[in-house]
């Protein structure tokens, strides 16, 4: 790789990762409509909670604050039911995650981040999230993906 090629790819990595937080607010907002509806008697705040908590367990990325590890330890039986929901409940999100999950791999690999992200790309398989079928996203198409979802959910105009 050339020099200029790697500059490249150090510009471009932040725009990949952006992209995969905005599918990750996507689906944040998403699940977190859904627990509105599953548990209407629990505060805003503890769905909140259990949203943020779901999406970092999906994408391998807990909160390591004290706060949310002792509400993560506390929960873990409701996020392990919503994970095992979350093809069924957010269908519609499975195109992006799995483009997200993949393109968040691939930047922590073109990085060298150490991360084990084999296990959370198998997981989200195993729980029908991840679409093997699908081809791994070239970066063009992934930002057209994210702009079409972030202008519908009205995080873009």
């Amino acid at each position: 790789m050339t020099e200029n090629e790697e500059e490249i790819d150090r510009k471009f990595i932040p725009s990949l990762r952006e992209g995969v937080d905005m599918v990750r607010m996507i689906f944040f907002k998403r699940i977190q409509t859904h627990l509105a509806g599953k548990y209407p008697q629990e505060e805003v705040a503890y769905r909140g909670m259990l949203s943020a908590a779901v999406m970092n367990e999906l994408f391998g990325t807990p909160n390591p604050e004290p706060k949310f590890a002792q509400f993560s330890a506390e929960q873990s039986d409701r996020i392990q039911e919503e994970l095992a929901g979350v093809a069924e409940n957010c269908s519609e999100l499975c195109i992006p995650l799995t483009d997200a999950l993949r393109i968040h791999f691939l930047c922590n690999v073109q990085e060298g981040i150490d991360s084990d992200e084999a296990p959370v790309l198998a997981r989200a398989r195993d729980l029908g999230v991840l679409i093997e079928e699908r081809d791994v996203p070239l970066p063009k198409g992934f930002m057209e993906l994210v702009h079409r979802l972030g202008k519908s959910a009205g995080f873009i105009r």
